[in-house]
């Protein structure tokens, strides 16, 4: 033990008070988990808002965009599923960057198999924009027939209720934007490897928690990218995807820019099934240090204030500091409660099998973020559908632009 400690054993305690404060996240992280699914009765209607009446049978005409960039694994099952809705009327709109892309003779296909559905296929944004995503959805809200729009990433796949579900919310013109949550398609996950497990304990265990804790501390201001509705007029309030079509993080910035217009936005306890987009521990670990250095850039005391939330690396703080083993066992068998029952309660909601596979792997999952969290302290770019950049001013831009090089000679990070 440090000569230190020994000399001041107030600094010791101060040092274990300090590693206790993770728990105190998660207490709030279990009972935001638990608020989040609890079963609510459903209030008489006569005590209802009356707009509550009508959002019962509120299915409005919906145009559905899919930006698309390269070709997901079981693309097809994904786009072929959006087919199988069982809604009145919706459009799906397509778009591609060219004719080169591979994703666009499954999208043809697609539309050959389901003729009954009004599919079109978009080439080409018309746009020059460093978010590539955006500059897309920018053009497809031009084209979009309907005022209601429903977006989505390619890797995802719903159920025939999906619509059903998703707009009720919007019936309400004070509701500007409804997200909901996503997992692993099931059928994927029994043939999964384990760096998608140690995914699915951290999504389960970390990031789900994060999101209910942020609904009762700050309310819903973020959407998530699997599912975003919203209308065109509540886009239109802010400039649309044409005003952030240099910005990263643009699922997250659209339901904060919703928001800050006076709108509510709507997280559901409802489930789309996604496909993992990643096969090895590289391609995991680079895109969630991608996302949290954009983080890191957006919100800089959030970020910092994440160490707080990380447990293992307290844990064993306490484990070295701890004057007897009484309290150092006392701090490791709650970091392991407390982390398996997170698991449990969001893994069980979210009706995903082998949990024990995930609780097994949430000690590896916070070591990995651990050093995730502290690699974006010091990372100058991200790197993005294998081109890199840097974040000045909150715009993205090419590394070897001039811009990102004179921010570099000025050795000021960016």
């Amino acid at each position: 033990m440090p000569i230190a400690l020994l000399l001041f054993p107030s600094l010791r305690i101060a040092l274990l008070g300090i590693a206790a404060i993770p728990f105190i996240y998660y207490g709030l992280a279990l009972f935001s988990s638990v608020r989040f699914f609890a079963v609510r009765k459903p209030k008489p209607l006569q005590t209802r808002p009356s707009h509550i009446f009508s959002s019962e049978e509120f299915l409005p005409p919906v145009s559905i965009l899919k930006p698309v960039r390269g070709l997901d694994p079981e693309a097809y099952q994904n786009f072929a599923s959006f087919c199988r809705l069982d809604y009145p009327e919706y459009e799906i709109l397509f778009i591609v960057g060219d004719t080169a892309d591979p994703a666009l003779p499954v999208i043809q296909r697609v539309a050959s198999d389901f003729p009954h559905v009004n599919i079109r296929t978009i080439i080409g944004s018309g746009r020059e924009a460093t978010n590539d995503k955006c500059a897309k959805l920018a053009r497809l809200t031009e084209e979009a027939a309907h005022e209601h729009l429903v977006i989505n990433d390619s890797d995802v796949r719903v159920e025939p209720n999906y619509l059903r579900r998703l707009m009720p919310p919007l019936a309400d013109p004070n509701v500007g934007a409804v997200t909901c949550l996503y997992a692993p398609d099931q059928n994927f996950t029994e043939k999964s490897t384990w760096v998608q497990n140690l995914q699915e304990a951290g999504m389960l265990s970390d990031f789900y928690p994060g999101l209910f804790v942020a609904k009762e501390l700050d309310g819903i201001k973020f959407a998530l990218g699997p599912t975003i509705a919203t209308r065109v007029s509540n886009l239109r309030e802010f400039g649309g995807y044409a005003a952030i079509e240099n910005r990263p993080a643009d699922d997250l910035l659209i339901g904060r820019l919703i928001a800050e217009q006076g709108r509510e936005v709507i997280l559901l306890p409802y489930i789309v099934n996604t496909v993992p987009d990643f096969q090895s521990f590289g391609e995991l670990f680079f895109k969630r240090l991608r996302w949290m250095t954009v983080m890191r850039h957006m919100r800089p005391a959030g970020h910092l204030g994440l160490i707080f939330t990380l447990g293992l690396p307290w844990t064993i703080l306490a484990l070295v500091l701890a004057p007897n083993a009484e309290i150092a066992l006392s701090f490791l068998f709650a970091y392991l409660f407390v982390r398996s029952l997170l698991t449990v309660i969001v893994g069980g909601q979210l009706r995903q099998s082998g949990l024990w596979k995930q609780i097994l792997m949430v000690p590896l999952w916070d070591a990995v973020a651990t050093a995730i969290w502290a690699a974006s302290l010091f990372r100058r770019t991200i790197r993005w559908r294998g081109h890199d950049y840097v974040i000045v001013n909150g715009q993205l831009v090419p590394a070897r632009s001039q811009e990102a090089l004179a921010v570099a000679a000025q050795h000021v990070e960016p």
